[in-house]
C-alpha cells in the first residue's frame, strides 16, 4: 500500500469525525501536528486507530478487502458486521467518516502520470451500510450510501487549523489554490437510482462522470488517477499515506540484504537497509561545504546523539557493509569501544533507533499512527522518547520543506509519565460515557482535550476533560531530573512560539496533587 515517492507537500489529517464504527459514535476530534490519545485498556482508544486504517484501505482496495484488514474484538475480522456498532444483537445500519485533511500539492497516479491539486484542503465523506441481500458471501458485503469529496476554502482554513500554528509562514505553505464549483465526488439519488459522480477538475467545464452506487465494489475515491482527477487522486495518496507503525523488536533485529527495501517497514524492518541509504544519500549529496565522508559521518552522528539521550554510554551507530554475506548489518559501539549487534540490543533501544532513523527519512511523510511509544523504555528516559515523537511531527511555525516535511504523528497510551509530560494542548483523553439513543442504553467513546487548550475552545466540543480523570495519571511521582518548568530542546524560547505548558506543569492540577500542592 505505499504510494509512489514522487510528492511536494506532504499529507496531514485535521480533523475526523466517525459514528457507527465499533464504539465509537459521534466521535469529533481535531489532530495537530502531534497529538497523544490517553484512555484505560478497553476504552477504545485502538479504535480510533483502526478507523484510521480502514479510510486508508478504502482508498487501496476494493470494500470488502478493507474490511477484512481491520481486527474485530478477536483480533481479526470474521463477519464485515463487527465493524458496525453493536449493542446487544443489534448493529447500527450505517457507519459514517468525515475526514478534513490537507493533500500534497503534486504527486502521480499508478501509471505515473504527473498530478497537481486544484486545491489542498480538502473533506472527505463517507457512508457505508451492510448489504443485506447479499447470500453470496459468507462473511458479508458493504455498500456505498455516499461518498463525498469537497474543498475547505483558505478563508475557512484559519477556522479549521485551530492548532497553534504561524498562518503566514506555515499555513501559506501548505493550504494553496483556490475552486469555485464545491465538489470533486458528490452522491445524487437514492436506492437503486444512487450514482456517485467523479467532478473533474475542470469544474462545470467537464462532463463528471456517473457510476451507479448500487453495485460499487470500492470506493470512486480509490481509482481517481490524473486524467479523470487531480485532486481526487492526491486525496487518494494522503490516505494511502497514513500508517500504523508497530515496531516488532524480531523485524527490528533482522540484517537486510543488499537488495532490501531503503524504506523502514510498519513493522520496523528493514532498519540497517534504511539507515545505511540514508548515510549513502548524505555522502552523495553533501551539504554546507562537507566532504563526502564527513557528511556519512554526520547521518551516523545524529543517530548517536539520540540514542544518547537514551543510553548514556554511546559511542558509535553505524551499518556494517558484508561484501562477502551481502549483508547490511546496524551496530551500536559503547564507551568502552565494544561494538553490539542489532540482535543484542534491547528492545526499548530498538524502537528508540528505528524513530530515530524515521525522523531522517525524507520519504517518510504523512499521517503516524504509534501504539504505546513508551513500551519498552524506562520512565526515566520517557521524555527522551516524547521529544523524539514531537520533533517526527511538523513544526507548525516555520515553513514546509526538507528541514520541515509535513509530518504527522499520534500516539495513544495509558502510561502516567507520559500523559504528564506531553504538552497539554497536544493531549485528548478517551473515556466512556452513557449514552441513550432511542430505547437504545450504550457506553460510547468521548474524546476530550483538557481546559482552556484550543480543544476545549472548538465548536463541537463536549467539554473538558474532568480534573479527576487526569489526577489519576499524574498521582505518580515526575521521575528526577525531569525539568517541570519550561520547554527544553531546538527552538524553545523562539518569541514566534508560545510557550507550550506540559499537563503536569497546569497550576489547576499542581494544587490537586499529593505532596505538590502542599
Amino acid at each position: 500500500m505505499e504510494a509512489p515517492r514522487r510528492v511536494e507537500g506532504d499529507p496531514v489529517l485535521t480533523r475526523l469525525k466517525i459514528s457507527g464504527f465499533k464504539n465509537l459514535v459521534d466521535v469529533d476530534v481535531r489532530f495537530g501536528p502531534f497529538t497523544c490519545i490517553a484512555g484505560a485498556n478497553g476504552v477504545g482508544k485502538s479504535n480510533l486507530f483502526d478507523a484510521i486504517r480502514f479510510l486508508s484501505a478504502l482508498a487501496d482496495r476494493p470494500l470488502i478487502d478493507a474490511a477484512l484488514s481491520v481486527r474485530d474484538e478477536g483480533g481479526r475480522t470474521t463477519d464485515v458486521k463487527s465493524l458496525f456498532h453493536r449493542v446487544g444483537d443489534h448493529h447500527a445500519d450505517r457507519m459514517e467518516f468525515d475526514a478534513e485533511m490537507i493533500v500534497p500539492a503534486t504527486g502521480v497516479d499508478d501509471l505515473g502520470q504527473d498530478a497537481a491539486a486544484t486545491i489542498t484542503f480538502l473533506r472527505y465523506s463517507l457512508i457505508l451500510a451492510p448489504r443485506a441481500d447479499d447470500s453470496t458471501r459468507s462473511l458479508g458485503s458493504l455498500q456505498l450510501l455516499k461518498e463525498e469529496l469537497t474543498h475547505v476554502t483558505q478563508r475557512d482554513a484559519s477556522k479549521a487549523l485551530l492548532f497553534p500554528n504561524n498562518a503566514t509562514r506555515w499555513r501559506t505553505s501548505v493550504v494553496k489554490g483556490q475552486r469555485r464549483v464545491p465538489y470533486f465526488i458528490s452522491t445524487e439519488g437514492d436506492g437503486a437510482s444512487r450514482v456517485i459522480k467523479l467532478h473533474q477538475d475542470g469544474g462545470s467545464s467537464g462532463r463528471p462522470l456517473s457510476r451507479s452506487a448500487a453495485n460499487l465494489p470500492r470506493t470512486v475515491l480509490s481509482v481517481a488517477n490524473a486524467a479523470e482527477s487531480p485532486t481526487a487522486l492526491l486525496a487518494r495518496r494522503e490516505m494511502q499515506s497514513w500508517r500504523l507503525i508497530q515496531l516488532e523488536p524480531s523485524s527490528l533485529r533482522q540484517p537486510d540484504d543488499f537488495n532490501a527495501p531503503t524504506k523502514l517497514g510498519i513493522d520496523g524492518s528493514h532498519l540497517p537497509a534504511t539507515l545505511y541509504h540514508l548515510a549513502q544519500l548524505s555522502r552523495q549529496r553533501p551539504r554546507n561545504g562537507a566532504s563526502p565522508d564527513e557528511a556519512e559521518a554526520q547521518v551516523y552522528g545524529q543517530i548517536a546523539g539520540r540514542l544518547a539521550e537514551l543510553i548514556d554510554d554511546v559511542r558509535d551507530v553505524w551499518v556494517d557493509r558484508d561484501e562477502r554475506r551481502e549483508l547490511l548489518t546496524l551496530h551500536v559501539r559503547d564507551g568502552a569501544g565494544t561494538s553490539y549487534p542489532a540482535r543484542a540490543l534491547s528492545d526499548g533501544t530498538l524502537r528508540f533507533l528505528a524513530l530515530s532513523v524515521l525522523e531522517l527519512e525524507p520519504e517518510s511523510h504523512g499521517l503516524l499512527c504509534f501504539e504505546e511509544p513508551e513500551n519498552g523504555i524506562h520512565p526515566e528516559r520517557i521524555p527522551a522518547m516524547l521529544r523524539l515523537l514531537q520533533d517526527i511531527a511538523t513544526d507548525a511555525f516555520e515553513p514546509v520543506g526538507p528541514d520541515n516535511p509535513l509530518r504527522q504523528v499520534i500516539v495513544n497510551t495509558h502510561s502516567p509519565p507520559v500523559v504528564a509530560l506531553v504538552p497539554d494542548d497536544s493531549l485528548v483523553v478517551a473515556e466512556l460515557k452513557e449514552t441513550v439513543q432511542g430505547q437504545l442504553r450504550f457506553k460510547r467513546v468521548r474524546i476530550s482535550g483538557l481546559p482552556a487548550t484550543w480543544r476545549d475552545r472548538s465548536p463541537e466540543s463536549e467539554g473538558a476533560v474532568a480534573r479527576g480523570k487526569l489526577l489519576v495519571y499524574l498521582t505518580p511521582a515526575v521521575p528526577d531530573g525531569v525539568d517541570t518548568e519550561h520547554e527544553t530542546g531546538p527552538g524553545a524560547g523562539r518569541p514566534t512560539k508560545p510557550r507550550r505548558v506540559r499537563v503536569i506543569d497546569r497550576q489547576d492540577l499542581q494544587l490537586a496533587l499529593p505532596g505538590l500542592g502542599r
